[in-house]
């Protein structure tokens, strides 16, 4: 047989999963439907300047992070450069206007300081976060034989915990009063989710808490990171083929044995097939479901997630500015931007529901760091909110292009707000919507965090790495532990782990 494992998909998951099995000396065939790997952590050039297609913030890097023993399992650090970013965010209406350090004491005291009569809230608040993480995830030591044989990611042991049904809208609405200060803890929500009455509480902990840790950025951009790992595939005897499609998992008496696959956008070409010990789709797991198994073979998998709620997807306008835009007085790396008529935590998800033109939205300004984004002496940012397929649906081209320039329009006079003379700065500009990232990421409905974080949904009921199919796995942010940068590394090194374990047995 050729190749032990062929992982379809060079998403952040399919790129970790593949890289670890590589490295642990299996025959790796990665197959990627766009012309360059990463999905989502990846980059685009135009007019000069780079820009950042997924990645705002990374969370992490400090000594409890599962990331820090996977990077240095696989050499990233000594190849991948990370920023530290100055601050966690800024949050901005027309009635506060306050920055959240990422160092949780600090935080606490500027929240403090603003809310003098939500000091017990507050100090909830942080001691919830940070301390659910660690009773959710604890190593009992009839475990420690088993920690042993993965000394490069812990094992981990969902235990009952004290908040495991709540969302994170009830428990802000069990220890804070005030409005805005709920608004200002859930500004950046939309990197999880698009509803704080629906989010799981255990998951945002895990990701929140982490975030409060330290926030960084890849210098050069997170493409830099997706290169590195499609070539340490390559440089330990394996292959990465970019601009292929998988259109289909063979399978054999309930058992994945290859995949058949052609050239991207050519229907006329011959047919190719591979086979291999192990499949793993770093794949959406409906697409998998729909279009790559058939009827008969799908049917466990399609009972156990058809009725499954699929995420938000993104809106984001890509800027290229004449300048840096801290030269303009900008101080802050993340600002996020609220209409000020959301006055409560329910006008706050019909605001992200509803008119792309006043939802809420974080703007990302990477002259404040040394990004190596935009030429000399000019400066790149981005725009970004909660999107949705439905809302581009039914629309002529021209309708749809129209579209997108009204809503960046509308986004430019709102920055311009909170930035006086921004617009006039501005060189030149992108507009992405979810049906571009359902076109290039394959993801249904343009799902960027695969399926939604709800409470019923989230850790520890999360569809793990094992499908009901022999020798099929998956990789991606539809899996355990799902969601964002963080959550598809972690499916895929898992996910890594979980095979070689297997063969070890």
């Amino acid at each position: 047989m050729k190749n032990d494992i062929i992982v379809i998909g060079a998403g952040l998951g399919g790129l970790f999963s593949g890289a670890k099995l590589a490295k642990e000396g299996k025959k790796v065939l990665l197959i990627e439907q766009h012309t360059i790997p990463g999905g989502c952590a990846t980059v685009f050039k135009r007019k000069g300047y780079t820009f950042e297609v997924g990645l705002h913030e990374m969370d992490g890097l400090h000594e409890d992070d599962f990331k820090v023993n996977m990077f240095r399992d696989l050499n990233v650090f000594d190849n991948v450069e990370f920023l530290k970013v100055p601050e966690f965010y800024r949050f901005t209406n027309e009635r506060v206007d306050l920055v959240i350090p990422d160092n949780i004491d600090q935080a606490i005291k500027n929240l403090v300081g603003v809310f003098p009569d939500e000091e017990f809230g507050i100090r909830k608040y942080f001691d919830v976060i940070i301390n659910l993480p660690k009773e959710m995830f604890s190593f009992p030591k009839k475990k420690w034989k088993q920690l042993l044989i993965f000394p490069f990611v812990p094992i981990l042991y969902p235990k009952l915990v004290k908040y495991p049904k709540m969302s994170v809208g009830d428990f802000l609405d069990t220890i804070i009063e005030n409005n805005d200060l709920k608004l200002v803890l859930l500004a950046n929500l939309g990197y999880y989710h698009d509803d704080p009455y629906s989010i799981s509480m255990s998951w945002y902990c895990m990701a929140q808490s982490s975030y409060y840790k330290g926030g960084y950025y890849i210098k050069g951009g997170s493409q830099k990171l997706s290169d590195y790992l499609s070539q340490v595939i390559q440089d330990n005897g394996g292959e990465v083929l970019l601009g292929y499609r998988v259109e289909k998992i063979i399978v054999e008496n309930n058992r994945a044995i290859g995949v058949e696959y052609r050239k991207t956008g050519s229907e006329n070409t011959e047919t190719k097939i591979d086979f291999a010990e192990k499949i793993i789709a770093n794949a959406a797991i409906p697409s998998v479901v729909d279009n790559l198994l058939s009827s008969d073979e799908a049917a466990v998998l399609k009972a156990k997630t058809m009725e499954l709620e699929i995420s938000c997807s993104l809106f984001s306008i890509y800027i290229g500015f004449k300048k840096p835009i801290k030269e303009i007085g900008n101080q802050y790396y993340s600002t996020f931007i609220l209409d000020n008529e959301v006055k409560n935590q329910t006008d706050f998800a019909n605001c992200l529901k509803g008119d792309l033109s006043s939802k809420g939205f974080v703007f990302v300004d990477y002259s404040q760091i040394d990004s190596q984004l935009a030429p000399k002496g000019k400066g790149v940012g981005s725009i970004c909110t909660i999107d949705y397929t439905s809302v581009w649906e039914n629309l002529t081209k021209e309708e749809y292009n129209r579209k997108k320039e009204e809503v960046a329009l509308t986004f430019f006079d709102r920055l311009e707000r909170v930035f006086p003379g921004i617009k006039q700065e501005i060189d030149y500009y992108e507009v992405a919507t979810a049906k571009t990232i359902e076109r290039y990421t394959l993801n249904p409905q343009g799902s960027v965090y695969g399926y939604a974080q709800t409470v019923e949904q989230a850790v520890p009921n999360r569809i793990k790495q094992k499908s009901p199919i022999e020798n099929l796995y998956f990789a991606s942010a539809w899996t355990f532990p799902g969601g964002g940068f963080g959550g598809a590394i972690l499916s895929g090194y898992l996910c890594a782990i979980g095979i070689l374990y297997d063969q070890w047995q």
